[in-house]
């Protein structure tokens, strides 16, 4: 489970260090290029919220199966595209069909008992960022080698033989929801209403997510420019040092088993404001950058899994419906962070992407502060 969703997220990423190329193909400047980051990232959220509550309706291993090969037809669209609009296109559907890992996951919540739930979710979720991290080591050399599109192409290929590896390996897993497909879209809503906890998990996802798509969006841009002069192929390496902190993942996961998951929540949301801090003063210094990319990403990794871990908490029969409120506006805030991050750019370059972000992080802790009575597990019983 933990290679497949690394292997299927890796799809949303792979874009970004081939920006450069793609502009270069289409004849456009490299910041409209940005726009399939945050399109393939829109489309993902999109998917989460309208796909990922079905795996609570309809049996999850066909849903997961049929999504798989949905991403397979996108890639190749993308893979073939004559026209830069087409390739956005392609990368809203690739976003939309990429939602496999949040399809698992819930799965895996399931199939676990309580007390080890928090590290089956680290497990996987250690797979899922090494995918998002390596995917741009990948890219960037097969891009620098092969050109763009063969990145497109070699993805296909990898998901079509993930189809045949879910076929064989996955367990078939009977829903319980019985209603129809409206009332479990109406169902969201009454889950954010009446789960505190929900809210307060998915808000500082939101503002840590769209650190997250803002750095990594602009960061290409920053190591491709007149201060590093990069290739894709040397900016994909940056990815390595990211997937060093999703090692820290399982270690997040057992702290939550043992403890109250949401201390590390805060400890992650500090790590992130202090990464921006280093990043701000790494404009031409490569060394900088490589240890905001580590403090990033393991905060990052404390906020994501320490928060899943506490929402999966919730309400068994609906973690699908759980992860679909967590993990959507989770993406959104990826999104809306990318396009942020691009604006910012535009308007000051890296000092002004490192500022903005630096005020996103302590929005997550200001929410994180101002929750603290009504996410205790005694306030909302279900922590």
């Amino acid at each position: 489970m933990a290679a497949c969703t690394g292997l299927i997220v890796a799809n949303l990423y792979y874009c970004q260090p081939l920006i450069v190329l793609i502009a270069n193909e289409f004849k456009i400047p490299e910041a409209n290029a940005g726009t399939i980051t945050y399109l393939t990232q829109a489309g993902y959220a999109i998917g989460l919220f309208f796909m990922v509550p079905l795996g609570d309706k309809i049996e999850r291993k066909k849903q997961i199966l049929m999504t798989t090969f949905a991403s397979v037809i996108a890639l190749i669209i993308a893979a073939t595209a004559k026209s830069f609009f087409i390739l956005q296109i392609a990368s809203l559907l690739l976003g939309i069909t990429s939602i496999v890992p949040q399809l698992i996951l819930p799965l895996a919540a399931s199939l676990t008992a309580p007390e080890q739930r928090g590290k089956v979710v680290g497990t996987i979720m250690s797979g899922l960022l090494v995918g998002i991290l390596l995917s741009r080591t990948l890219s960037g050399f097969i891009g620098q080698l092969f050109g763009w599109r063969s990145m497109f192409w070699i993805a296909a290929g990898i998901c079509l033989l993930i189809f045949f590896a879910i076929q064989k390996k996955f367990p078939v897993n009977k829903p319980q929801f019985q209603g129809s497909y409206g009332q479990l879209i109406k169902s969201l809503f009454t889950l954010i209403k009446t789960q505190p906890v929900l809210r307060e998990a998915t808000l500082i996802n939101v503002f840590c997510f769209a650190q997250f798509g803002a750095f990594w969006t602009t960061m290409v841009l920053l190591l491709s420019g007149q201060s590093f002069n990069f290739n894709s192929a040397t900016i994909g390496l940056f990815g390595i040092v990211g997937a060093s902190g999703a090692l820290a993942a399982p270690l997040v996961g057992r702290m939550g088993d043992k403890g109250n998951p949401r201390v590390a929540v805060g400890y992650g949301c500090l790590l992130m404001l202090i990464s921006f801090i280093v990043f701000y003063f790494s404009i031409e210094n490569v060394i900088g950058i490589i240890i905001g990319i580590v403090f990033i990403d393991i905060g990052i990794q404390g906020v994501h899994i320490s928060n899943q871990t506490r929402v999966y908490s919730l309400l068994p029969e609906a973690r699908n419906r759980l992860n679909t409120v967590f993990m959507s506006f989770s993406f959104l805030g990826t999104a809306a962070g990318s396009a942020y991050g691009l604006l910012l750019w535009k308007l000051g370059g890296w000092h002004a992407v490192t500022i903005g972000c630096a005020i996103l992080a302590l929005l997550a802790l200001l929410v994180y502060g101002l929750t603290y009575k009504s996410s205790r597990p005694d306030a909302s019983g279900s922590d």
